[in-house]
């Protein structure tokens, strides 16, 4: 058994968070991957300056069933006094959370010094963290990474740094900003994070077998994990580590016509939440992550590309789950 994870007033259990990820964790990823085992989620990192304008694409962003609670809401910014109004408006809109995105290499959010870029200023970071901290009456986070580049690792003093203003746990994603998602995440980085203080420290960066994320947990000594891009199309890995969390042995992984079953039920309430003209170019991308491990997935990818509807698309899903479910069936 592991610890809960808490983070001010809020336990936290499992102590596995789901990593912010732009495009991808908006409400409805958050409600239906919540139940596989997920303690805390996190919504998409939403622009502080667009907050201020309240725009209606900007304010689904932070929008919450209330199923997935408790939710972070992350923000990314570089300006202290906009990034604390942002705060404000997310925590009454609902965010249990703040989360800090220091973090980001994406370029439309480092070309205006946000997220990651925000590593290159230690008192720029202190100074938005310590304003947001002030302007909320909930806990404040930062999701990090470890530098700018490998001659500029500043992830220890930016975290003191938050430790001091009342940041009350801490993300590491252990590659620095240039490195994006290439080469492998230093977890020796986060062990040293997780030495140097006191607050809660969370692991990220290549977690994508159950055992292995666990290993990982205990030999860096951090109070939870966070799982992101390993998750999509695949969330039965957060219950798989959520059994070993609770010392029993993870279930088994289900079948590709099992997979492709949740897959379709996926489309169908990213449909009925955001409409065919929405939902349809976003779940090509998460059906190509479902779509992964099995005989002829790849063509069936090449196919559902090419589909312009709902329909269309479904009806090659189902096909190739009839298809399975015949090759799966016991001889009589």
């Amino acid at each position: 058994m592991v610890a809960p994870l808490k983070i001010g007033g809020i336990e936290i259990w499992p102590p596995i968070v789901l990593a912010p990820m732009s495009g991808v964790t908006n409400r409805t990823l958050r409600a239906l991957y919540k139940p596989f085992g997920f303690g805390l989620t996190v919504t998409e990192f939403v622009s502080s300056n667009a907050l201020q304008h309240g725009g209606k694409r900007t304010m689904e962003m932070i929008d919450q069933h209330g199923v997935e609670k408790p939710v972070s809401t992350q923000l990314w910014g570089n300006d202290p006094k906009i990034m604390a109004l942002a705060a404000k408006v997310v925590r009454e809109c609902g965010a249990d959370i703040v989360d800090i995105n220091f973090g980001c290499p994406a370029p439309k959010v480092t070309k205006t010094e946000g997220g990651s870029a925000c590593l290159r200023d230690v008192d720029r970071c202190e100074a938005i963290m310590k304003a947001v901290v002030e302007a909320v009456d909930c806990p404040v986070t930062v999701k990090m990474r470890l530098g700018w580049t490998d001659e500029s690792l500043v992830f220890l003093e930016v975290a003191e740094r938050a430790q001091a203003v009342g940041v009350q746990a801490l993300t590491l994603h252990a590659r620095t900003a240039k490195q994006f998602y290439k080469g492998t995440a230093k977890w020796e980085r986060i062990a040293e994070l997780k030495a140097s203080v006191d607050i809660p420290v969370i692991g990220n960066g290549d977690l994508g077998d159950a055992h292995g994320t666990l290993a990982r947990m205990r030999e860096s000594g951090v109070d939870a994990v966070m799982l992101g891009r390993a998750v999509l199309g695949n969330p039965w890995l957060v219950g798989r580590v959520r059994d070993l969390m609770e010392g029993r042995e993870p279930m088994p992984c289900p079948d590709a016509a099992q997979r492709l079953r949740f897959a379709v039920r996926h489309y169908q309430v990213m449909i009925e939440e955001w409409g065919q003209a929405r939902a349809v170019p976003q779940m090509r991308k998460h059906l190509g992550y479902y779509l992964k491990g099995f005989p002829g997935a790849s063509e069936l990818r090449e196919r559902v590309m090419r589909t312009l509807t709902a329909a269309e698309t479904l009806g090659e899903v189902e096909r190739v789950i009839e298809y399975l479910e015949k090759e799966e069936r016991p001889a009589a």
